[in-house]
């Protein structure tokens, strides 16, 4: 067992709180839902950028490479100056939602390089231009261009093109839960010498004012390079930093007369270290030489070409030169985060690829961030300040006083999106639960937390409208955590986690059935459903056109919700066979689905289209035969998602569960032809259940794996290409609605500015796509084969498919023939090229559907990292079939 698999176990055991530390400050706390209290909801300028140095925050932290205690009472984080910046980099700037033209976008250049689950080591880097940074020219060139133009970038100022600037890489080992080093490594990358002032900065979160800790925690200077740190809750801890800095004390108070033109009502302020190293204004700093904000201040000089090192040491005792062993530690660390990862990567031969996996899972572990949000407390206010607006006790999120979020939270990604979100979150713990079961296994189970869910049973989205609906993926979470868990174990399952999770699983399925299902006919209406703009109208509002719509897509997810229920049940009948019960709940629930797709509210109307074997969502408007709305999008993929093959020997140890398929056999027999028949037995003895029989699953498939419609080189694209030369219109009292293919960043508004699935390809997509193929293969397979390409006459079964396909996505961030990664665009010398860009990675929101290039928010590891579990699966089919890995990564 690896030095980090003992803390692990350690942590899981409560022996040694190892994850206590870690990477828990946001990058924006600014422009957050929960710092908002203006009286209209406008979040993106009640706390801005430039007022964000001088604003003390109610809810959390922000900083560069920061680091915090798990309930953030304190910080730390690295701040930098060129010398001619008109403030501190103290955090990571970019657009807000509104000045963007696609929406937020941070308009820095960072990546995330190493982490082990219990962050005993973590390393990332950040690239800071010796130049002033462009702050004027990013806002005022994005504010010019349109929808139709690509974003304006760090990269396009040109401030990059002669290198100089900094790479300063920060790194961070544990001796111990709570004895950290901390080492900035700066390079001078530039062709002069030039001079960059460091400060580690260390500051308390602003928790004295709320009246529930009146206490006030201290920082205080105890030695020319030593710091001491008091919590009443958390006792002493000594900062020690080596060299001779300059020690800053002020404290972390608003600076109301700059932000609001009023008096200041303390005297040290949270700028002041700004204020003193920029404008050398000492005023607000305090010369006592104590406060809530310190920092070390280093200026230094590096030679061209040359590096520099700052470092320090957290620790809770005092002793004599805590530095010595900085070297030591962090060496040790980095050869057991390399131990740790090499025993997973095991079988992965390609080195790009190891690469590739690597920093998938360190964006992934530090993009945990604390996240406190107390809605009643939001929105009441703090007794004698933070008062908000009448007004807002009936607005954004009023319907949800019960929740109350204090836990550290896996992020989808956080700058643009520093807050979680429902159905992202899934996602990112099945890739997690190859490196940490335990982290993976509590986030599903916090957002089914009666303090999340609403009392109602539904999900909590996220926190710009927490009663949004995300598909219901949580379930098929659920059931594949507990696989990786239970193989990774043994073969032991967690029971009381699976049966924990079902518990409110099927409270939140309840909801669902009543609530999106309107006329109780097994129909849903999702809407949003965090699709954006695939439709030719926003999907949550079709009552704007005094219509209904039935939606494909929220119809297929309750199917797959309903057999991930059947699922979970028939693994918990390991333990206690009374869960066949349920299993048998959620198989008629299926099999009802199934038969209303087909034949919605006995109308005859089938959400399946004859003439072009297809799924289309259903439009009603009153008094008019209902119209399907002839989109040809992954809306009409998402019923291959609703599949589950089951072993054979299963049902004999289950006779109530068989005695109801048997009775459905015999008495419902429409509904029974409707789904792939279990009658017959497939491969090792499998019956299968789907919402597509034969025909049907061939038909989706064939437009699936088409390059003229959704199969592109990079993976599946969210719309079909042949709306480009044929895009879909329809009339609606009058107004044409039309959507067309856009393979890039989006073309309207519709639902917001970053809204876009109308062409790119997206790793949740196309990750449940290919564990269908997986699950088809299951059960039928060598025998099944199916054409791929389409019109190629090449035939390979379903697995083969289900690897190249993840080849597919795998090779936007792999080097080509040319040694370019799709993932940074042909254009883009400095990425593909540059020795100091190359083989850092950046996992965006979503790509290209035709060239595979990156776009969205930059560091979305949250489900694009899924890339990393296609790489293991990918290797383990490769391991299982005896392929070269040469051959099929070049071919």
């Amino acid at each position: 067992m690896s030095a980090e698999n003992i803390r692990l176990q350690e942590d899981k055991d409560f022996t040694k709180h190892w994850k206590k530390w870690g990477p828990y400050l946001t990058e924006r706390q600014w422009g957050t839902v929960r710092e908002d209290y203006s009286p209209d909801g406008s979040a993106w300028e009640n706390v801005t950028h430039d007022e964000a140095r001088s604003k003390a925050y109610r809810w959390g932290e922000e900083g560069i490479g920061g680091i915090s205690d798990h309930k953030q009472k304190f910080c730390l984080a690295w701040a930098f100056w060129n010398g001619k910046d008109p403030f501190l980099k103290e955090r990571l700037f970019g657009l807000t939602g509104n000045q963007g033209n696609h929406g937020e976008d941070v308009k820095e250049v960072y990546y995330y390089l190493d982490s082990t689950p219990t962050h005993s080591y973590m390393k990332m880097l950040y690239k800071y231009p010796q130049a002033e940074f462009p702050y004027q020219q990013l806002l005022q060139e994005n504010n010019k261009r349109s929808k139709l133009d690509p974003e304006y970038e760090l990269l396009d100022t040109g401030i990059f093109d002669e290198d100089k600037y900094f790479d300063i890489f920060i790194e961070y080992a544990k001796q111990d839960i709570e004895d950290i080093i901390a080492v900035a490594t700066i390079h001078n990358r530039g062709p002069e010498e030039a001079k960059i002032w460091v400060m580690p900065t260390l500051w308390f979160r602003k928790t004295w004012f709320t009246g529930n800790e009146p206490f006030m925690p201290k920082l205080t200077k105890t030695g020319d390079n030593t710091i001491k740190a008091y919590n009443p809750k958390s006792g002493n801890y000594s900062i020690t930093f080596d060299g001779n800095p300059d020690l800053k004390f002020c404290d972390n108070e608003t600076n109301r007369e700059r932000i609001y033109n009023i008096g200041n009502e303390k005297k040290y302020l949270k700028d002041a270290i700004n204020d003193f190293v920029v404008n050398g204004d000492s005023s607000h700093l305090n010369p006592a030489n104590k406060g809530t904000k310190a920092a070390a201040i280093y200026e230094i000089t590096i030679p061209a070409g040359e590096s520099r090192q700052v470092k320090l040491r957290l620790q809770h005792q005092e002793e004599d030169n805590p530095l010595e062993i900085c070297d030591t530690c962090l060496d040790q660390r980095k050869k057991e985060a390399d131990e740790f990862y090499g025993n997973l990567q095991e079988r992965v031969t390609d080195k790009d690829l190891l690469n590739i996996q690597r920093q998938a899972y360190a964006g992934m572990m530090w993009s945990k961030q604390f996240y406190y949000y107390d809605v009643e407390r939001w929105l009441e206010g703090d007794p004698g300040r933070y008062v908000p607006p009448v007004i807002r006790k009936k607005g954004r999120n009023s319907n949800w006083k019960h929740l109350q979020n204090y836990d550290i939270i896996s992020m989808p990604d956080k700058w643009e999106y520093p807050w979680y979100a429902a159905w992202d979150l899934a996602f990112h713990c099945i890739p997690i639960a190859r490196i940490d079961p335990e982290f993976a296994k509590d986030q599903l189970l916090l957002l089914l937390n009666e303090w999340y869910m609403h009392p109602n049973g539904q999900i909590p989205a996220y926190e710009w409208n927490f009663s949004d609906v995300n598909p219901p993926v949580h379930a098929y979470a659920v059931q594949r955590v507990y696989q990786i868990d239970k193989k990774a174990n043994n073969g032991v399952g967690d029971q009381e986690f699976l049966e924990r999770a079902l518990h409110k699983l099927m409270i939140n399925f309840t909801w669902w059935v009543n609530q999106k299902d309107s006329d109780g006919k097994n129909i849903f209406e999702g809407g949003f459903l965090g699709l954006d703009n695939i439709s030719v109208f926003d999907r949550s509002h079709a009552q704007k056109y005094h219509g209904k719509l039935e939606q494909a897509d929220a119809t297929s997810w309750m199917a797959m919700f309903s057999l991930n229920l059947l699922r979970i049940s028939l693994d918990l009948c390991e333990f206690n066979t009374v869960y066949q019960f349920t299993a048998t709940k959620f198989l008629e629930h299926f099999l009802y689905i199934a038969g209303a797709m087909s034949n919605i509210s006995e109308e005859h109307i089938s959400l399946w289209d004859d003439e072009d074997n297809f799924f289309y969502d259903v439009f009603h408007l009153p008094g008019k035969e209902p119209r399907k709305m002839k989109v040809r999008s992954i809306v009409g993929l998402i019923p291959l998602f609703a599949v589950e093959p089951i072993r054979e020997d299963l049902f004999d140890k289950l006779p109530e569960f068989k005695k109801r398929l048997d009775f459905f056999l015999r008495e419902k027999p429409k509904l029974a032809a409707l789904v792939s028949s279990w009658i017959q037995p497939g491969h090792d003895r499998r019956r299968l259940f789907s919402l597509l029989r034969g025909h049907r699953m061939k038909s989706v498939l064939q437009k699936m794996l088409d390059s003229d419609e959704f199969l592109s080189d990079y993976g599946i694209r969210s719309l079909s290409k042949y709306h480009e030369k044929n895009p879909y219109s329809m009339k609606i009292g009058g107004e044409t609605l039309s959507v067309k293919y856009t393979p890039g960043e989006s073309d309207t508004v519709m639902f917001g500015g970053n809204s876009n699935w109308r062409g790119p390809i997206w790793f949740p997509i196309n990750f449940l796509l290919i564990e269908s193929l997986k699950k088809f293969d299951f059960y039928y397979g060598g025998d099944f084969s199916i054409e791929y390409p389409t019109g190629s006459g090449k035939y390979m079964t379903m697995d083969i498919i289900a690897k190249e396909l993840s080849l597919r996505c795998m090779k936007i961030f792999m080097k080509d023939e040319n040694g370019n990664r799709p993932v940074y665009g042909a254009s883009n010398k400095k990425y593909q090229e540059d020795p100091h860009f190359k083989d850092y990675i950046l996992f965006y929101e979503y790509f290209h559907g035709d060239s595979g290039a990156g776009l969205g928010a930059s560091h979305q590891t949250g489900w694009t990292g899924l890339v990393a579990e296609m790489i293991h699966k990918y290797y383990k089919i490769r391991e299982d079939q005896h392929h070269d890995s040469t051959t099929l990564f070049r071919s």
